[in-house]
């Protein structure tokens, strides 16, 4: 693979041990990849603070430096950590110091990670905590090759900001915090970036809930694929629509980049969609699918009883928990029922700001971040049934924690956990 001078000096160790150690991963890396270089990136998304049991040992022997060059760089070596090279920051995370006392979490871990951004933020890490970093002011531009971690986050920054990332690990992007590099394949070359599957929408789709099953849809017919969605029953999504939609898409297959010429930066028609070539048959997303996707996410439900109730996956925009709050007003849950609503730190202090967290607590309902139940393995003790408006949490939180899960809209899963009843249905 060829390397600039630059990139040669900094795999040679002018720059320290740890930049070298990064740039020999990018090498093999690529080499495996079969990309032919690498290409600059100024935005990283990775994660460093993550408590796992490897990770608290190895701060236990090493401190921070050596979790971060065995974990985010595959290096043994104990070596130095310089202050990151290019912006970076830090996604979702265990639950944070707001859970303590309200979800069953160790208070150890909350200690480690709290520790572990102290040290990351000392290194230029920006502690954004968040599965939505565009959402609280990391937003790259049209073009501009990123290396991003989180499914959810990098089909969002393909398709909707027409940023260039690959779904990066833990690894990659670590080894790019520190050198402003990537492996240049995939994503961010041009001809990757048409669509090769077309689909189209004969139903109408303009609610959360629609769009969060036409993504269902989608991804689980193209899995990798880069489908194009047109058609005249396609209502004009807003933020949180195309962030359920992506996220959808990622969840039933592995999607992370998709065009809806005229709404998504790339593509204004179907032509520029698929560069030039003639499109393919489309596959059609009519009433039966729409069925098919909703009987699909509501398959892991028996029980109508409900003692869990979650919202904001991925994290919630500051519109979401205004409408959960409008939703919950006047309102108080049932004894035996618990509302969390996931969210950004810096959309937490806008909530509290706005008094929107003070009417879903009133009503008996949490406003938590940093994480989620499906990220750190944890619900309510003696949680079974749940229910929840996003699709990818109701396709993994069930396998994750072994509970039922029911999938409705906003209004659906406030009645549930007000009436501690499931009696959501396809409108």
């Amino acid at each position: 693979m060829h390397l600039t001078d630059e990139e040669q000096r900094m795999r040679e160790g002018v720059e320290g041990p740890a930049t070298a150690a990064a740039m020999d991963l990018l090498v093999r890396y690529g080499e495996a990849l079969g990309a032919e270089r690498l290409c600059r990136v100024r935005n990283v998304a990775g994660t460093m603070t993550q408590p796992s049991p490897v990770k608290r040992k190895l701060v236990e022997e090493g401190g921070w430096a050596k979790s971060f060059s065995v974990i985010n760089l595959d290096c043994d070596d104990d070596i130095p950590i310089p202050r990151m090279k290019v912006p970076t920051c830090q996604l979702q995370s265990g639950f944070g110091p707001d859970s303590i006392d309200i979800v069953p979490y160790p208070p150890e871990n909350v200690e480690l990670q709290t520790d572990g951004e102290a040290y990351f933020g000392a290194h230029g890490v920006n502690i954004l905590s968040t599965c939505t970093p565009y959402q609280v002011g990391n937003l790259p531009v049209r073009g501009e090759h990123v290396a991003w971690m989180e499914s959810s986050a990098v089909v969002y920054a393909n398709s909707v900001l027409g940023a260039r990332t690959n779904c990066e690990g833990t690894a990659s992007t670590g080894a790019a915090s520190l050198t402003g590099r990537v492996p240049y394949w995939g994503n961010h070359l041009d001809g990757e970036r048409y669509g090769d599957a077309l689909f189209q929408v004969d139903v109408a789709t303009e609610t959360f809930q629609d769009w969060g099953m036409l993504g269902y849809f989608v991804g689980d017919v193209v899995q990798e694929g880069k489908p194009v969605i047109t058609g005249d029953a396609l209502g004009f999504p807003e933020l949180a629509d195309l962030k359920h939609f992506g996220a959808a898409t990622a969840t039933a297959g592995g999607v992370e980049l998709f065009h809806i010429p005229g709404i998504t930066p790339e593509a204004a028609t179907i032509e520029q969609a698929f560069g030039g070539r003639a499109a393919p048959e489309p596959v059609h997303f009519g009433e039966r699918e729409r069925r098919w996707a909703y009987d699909a996410l509501n398959s892991q439900g028996e029980s109508d009883e409900v003692d869990f109730v979650l919202l904001g996956c991925p994290h919630a925009s500051i519109d979401q928990l205004q409408r959960a709050a409008a939703a919950l007003e006047g309102k108080r849950l049932n004894p035996g029922t618990e509302l969390w609503i996931m969210t950004p730190r810096a959309l937490r202090t806008i909530a509290d700001a706005s008094g929107y967290t003070q009417v879903i607590e009133r009503a008996g309902g949490r406003v938590l971040t940093d994480s989620c139940p499906a990220m750190s393995k944890a619900a309510p003790s003696g949680t079974r049934v749940f229910a929840t408006d996003s699709a990818k949490q109701v396709h993994y939180l069930p396998a994750i924690l072994g509970i039922e899960g029911w999938f409705g809209t906003l209004e659906e899963c406030v009645d549930a956990a007000v009436t501690g009843r499931w009696r959501g249905e396809l409108r």
